[in-house]
């Protein structure tokens, strides 16, 4: 009986040529010199669905058939796709994954040693053991994929709230720096989870798939490994505020209480009347400097003593700039208006311009050029009465 022939065709092209890609973006990401622990984490994860995707890549063009001996090759680990999404989400949050990440990996650690001692055994045991006991091993496994991936997605998702909470304590443009990619990134994790999830309910009802029926949830894995080395390559070196001086209020749980109102208004003052707030790159440590002061006093005194952020207190001090020139009748455009107050984009200079009057700047525009838009006197009394 003559062994079968590798069979080329369009499904194994597809995988193999996304594969390919992944695994070269994945190589680049290691040696990037900047964001190192981000990008290696990335890295290994790319890694991961590329072993994901190689079974189905070789199994469609009949590598099985001709050789059976590559049952159970150990290629795929899919529970380290949780733990290595989070471990890349926390190092640009830079909150280090805990506990440490080879606990997290010890699950996928001991899927790939079952599937290294089933690889090692001699053909028929190997074959028997497949078509027996495997079965049911391979269902567990199979399920718990999917729910990993959903569990570490939410881990890092609730990550990356905590770090755009803390970004609001040292800058003054959220937006430039809140890795809105990983967003997209934990969404498309979301939707994989998906997909995996439906596939997995569709075998246990029918009592199993073929290699064919589930192609389209391998193709969704391949996009999205095409997807996270793309996007993880466009932002390798991205560069980070350093948010180590946002510590956390316990420090001065056992410390005397502090005026933070009277020194909020006095060190509020100060900058405003320094003018610094102008400046697009100020940030938290600048001004504490400035102000000959520590990063966490000033903090608590903005937090707790004016009840603002530091990017809100320095925004609305510009958004205020901007409305009294509209005011004063400035007819300048309201970008070149919002640069000279110290925003260095629009997003930003809109969203605090709505935070501190209740409206979009365009509207403010008009109501102060077109006098039948101002609100007239005796309404302003009547509303003040």
């Amino acid at each position: 009986m003559e062994p079968a022939s590798l069979v080329f065709g369009w499904r194994t092209a597809i995988l193999l040529v996304v594969s390919a890609q992944v695994l070269v973006l994945a190589c680049a990401l290691a040696v990037a010199p900047r964001n190192q622990v981000a990008n290696a984490s990335l890295a290994a994860l790319l890694l991961v669905l590329v072993g994901l995707l190689t079974p189905y890549t070789i199994g469609f063009a009949g590598a099985y058939d001709a050789w059976p001996q590559l049952t159970f090759a150990p290629f795929a680990a899919p529970l380290a796709i949780g733990p290595l999404a989070l471990a890349y989400v926390c190092a640009w949050t830079e909150r280090p994954i805990r506990p440490s990440l080879c606990v997290h990996l010890a699950p996928a650690a001991l899927q790939f040693v079952y599937g290294v001692l089933c690889f090692l055994l001699p053909l028929p045991q190997k074959l028997a053991w497949a078509n027996g006991p495997d079965e049911h091993v391979s269902l567990v496994l199979a399920t718990l994929a999917p729910a990993s991936l959903l569990a570490y997605a939410l881990a890092a998702a609730a990550s990356l709230r905590r770090y755009r909470r803390r970004l609001g304590e040292v800058i003054t443009d959220e937006a430039r720096y809140s890795l809105s990619w990983l967003t997209r990134a934990l969404l498309a994790l979301a939707l994989t989870f998906g997909a995996w999830a439906g596939f997995q309910v569709w075998e246990v009802v029918s009592g199993g798939l073929s290699y064919f029926q589930r192609l389209p949830l391998y193709v969704v894995i391949a996009a999205l490994a095409l997807y996270l080395a793309i996007e993880g390559w466009r932002h390798a070196g991205l560069n980070r505020p350093n948010l180590t001086h946002a510590e956390d209020r316990e420090q001065d749980v056992t410390r005397p209480a502090r005026d933070w109102r009277g020194m909020g208004e006095r060190w509020s003052a100060q900058v405003e009347a320094a003018g610094w707030w102008r400046e697009p790159e100020l940030t938290l440590v600048e001004v504490a400097a400035r102000l000959g002061t520590n990063t966490h006093y000033l903090s608590r005194a903005l937090n707790d003593g004016l009840g603002q952020t530091f990017s809100g207190f320095v925004n609305g001090l510009r958004a205020r700039a901007v409305r009294e020139a509209l005011v004063g009748g400035d007819r300048r455009p309201l970008t070149a208006l919002a640069f000279e107050a110290g925003f260095n984009s629009k997003a930003s200079f809109n969203r605090a311009h709505l935070t501190a009057f209740g409206e979009a700047p365009s509207v403010a525009r008009r109501r102060a050029s077109d006098p039948k838009l101002r609100p007239r006197r005796r309404e302003v009394r009547r509303k003040s009465a």
